[in-house]
Parts: C-alpha cells; sequence; structure tokens
C-alpha cells in the first residue's frame, strides 16, 4: 500500500458545527410554571420547529414531551430524544416524497412532452406528451426498440446544467435539444430544473417549443 494513502484518520467529515454544542440555559413556561432547561442550541432550534409544526408554543411542546415520557424522566434528556424522534420522522416523510414514483406523477400531471434526463445523459421516464412527441416526429412509434435506438443531445453539456442549477437556487435553465431516430431529427427547446430527488440525480426536462 502507498504510503500517500489517505488514512481514515486524515478523514474529516463535519456533522455540525461548534455552535451547535454551545448550550442554552432558557426558562420555558409551562401551565402557568416557569421551568428552566438547559439544551444544546441544535435542540432548540429543532425544539422551535416542531413546535411551529404543530401549532404550539415551545411552551406548550415541552409540555407534551413531559407528559407524554412522565414527570419522573430526565426533561432535557426527553426533549432531545423526541427532536431526534421528529427529525427522523421527518427525514422519513421527504424520503417518500423524493423518489421515482413521484418524479413519475410530476412529469404525468404536466401536458406538455416532458421527460426525466440521468447526469449520464440517459433518458429514464417520460410523459405521454412526449411519448406522443416522437410518434408524430420520428418515423416509429416509440416503443421498446425506439426508445433503445432513440438519441438525445443538449446544446448544454448535462454538468453545467447542473453547476448552473446549484449556482442559480434552481432557477429553470433554458437549453436547446435535438432527439433522433433513424435518419430522422426533430429540434425544440428545453426548460430544465432539478428534480427534487438525491439519488439518482436527475434534470427534469419540459418541452416548450420546436
Amino acid at each position: 500500500m502507498s504510503d500517500s494513502a489517505t488514512s481514515p484518520n486524515d478523514i474529516q467529515i463535519e456533522v455540525f458545527s461548534p455552535d451547535d454544542l454551545t448550550t442554552d440555559f432558557r426558562v420555558v413556561v409551562r401551565q402557568g410554571t416557569r421551568r428552566g432547561i438547559r439544551l444544546e442550541r441544535l435542540f432548540w432550534s429543532t425544539l422551535k420547529q416542531m413546535a411551529e409544526h404543530h401549532r404550539l408554543t415551545i411552551g406548550e411542546m415541552v409540555e407534551e414531551i413531559a407528559r407524554t415520557n412522565g414527570e419522573t424522566s430526565n426533561l432535557a434528556s426527553a426533549i432531545r430524544v423526541a427532536c431526534l424522534r421528529w427529525m427522523a420522522d421527518q427525514r422519513n416523510a421527504l424520503g417518500k416524497l423524493a423518489s421515482l414514483r413521484t418524479i413519475n406523477a410530476i412529469l404525468g400531471a404536466c401536458p406538455a412532452p416532458a421527460f426525466a434526463l440521468s447526469s449520464a445523459k440517459k433518458i429514464l421516464t417520460f410523459n405521454p406528451a412526449f411519448q406522443h412527441l416522437v410518434r408524430r416526429q420520428l418515423p416509429v412509434g416509440y416503443g421498446e426498440t425506439t426508445h433503445r435506438d432513440l438519441r438525445l443531445s443538449l446544446d448544454l453539456n448535462v454538468a453545467d446544467i447542473f453547476a448552473r442549477l446549484e449556482v442559480n437556487d434552481g432557477v429553470p435553465i433554458s437549453s436547446g435539444f435535438v432527439i433522433g431516430a433513424a435518419e430522422r431529427r426533430y429540434r425544440g427547446q428545453l426548460n430544465i430544473v432539478r428534480a427534487p430527488i438525491k439519488a439518482p440525480e436527475l434534470l427534469l426536462s419540459f418541452v416548450v417549443g420546436a
């Protein structure tokens, strides 16, 4: 093994900021009773999000946590566990939304021709309007054989599109495109956005004109 190989101890992964570890002491009013609680700032921030999500005050949220876990438990620990559980539930809920099933639903609801394009410039899924466009413009129906033979090129590099979307905070990017099969070609214009899914990386491409 090379001496220059990276040791696991050399890899730094920042899972939190130093400020997150700073503890704050705050007084929370619970059913008219004032009670002091010391928590890390990250948990105070999460507790506030939980309260806003449930349309409660922070005091009411603390009261609900205390009621659920029993007055004899360590309240600060119970709050931390409740925050972690809530964040895990939120992550799971977002995971269900950020899926290929959701992408298919978005494309299916769009009346314009649209498709999902991978970072490898491969069309992974498309809507009926795009299928109709291909059937109308290219020499054969859009079946399995045509799907394999369909060629797509964009005026912009796919990696550049991802980079621009990142810099522009998701503002759609316009690009010309050409699809072809056999000797036929169709040129059009796309509006492109990043798909709301972490993996695989996808671009949602909407045909806006020929």
